[in-house]
């Protein structure tokens, strides 16, 4: 699977996994929520060992780049809060600090 798939699939899964505890413990929600949640956080886990990266701690910190770029996506569809341009300019400088971490050239 290509990488920028993969990471937007992982990054789906952990958020939804995360907003299922929110939703639970700090909306007041159901705690079977947490069932939902748990699958997806370890789905999320599954997806992101499957990344090309030789290293894991490279292929986490390239795929905090798309998570904070999604993040805001969730926030603009799920939540209906619109990301303002200090939300996209810093996703911007996430996602490029991503791209020179994983496709950087090294010796």
């Amino acid at each position: 699977m290509p990488i920028l798939p993969l990471y937007l699939l992982a990054a789906l899964l952990e958020i939804s996994g995360c907003f299922a505890v929110w939703a639970w413990w700090r909306a007041g929600g159901s705690a079977l929520w947490l069932i939902p949640g748990a699958a997806a956080l370890a789905g999320f886990a599954l997806l992101l060992a499957l990344s090309p990266a030789a290293f894991a701690g490279r292929a986490f910190a390239a795929y905090g780049g798309v998570y904070i770029a999604a993040s805001l996506g969730w926030l603009w569809i799920a939540e209906g809060q619109r990301p303002d341009r200090f939300d996209a300019g810093g996703a911007l400088l996430c996602l490029i600090g991503a791209a020179l971490i994983l496709w950087g050239p090294r010796g």
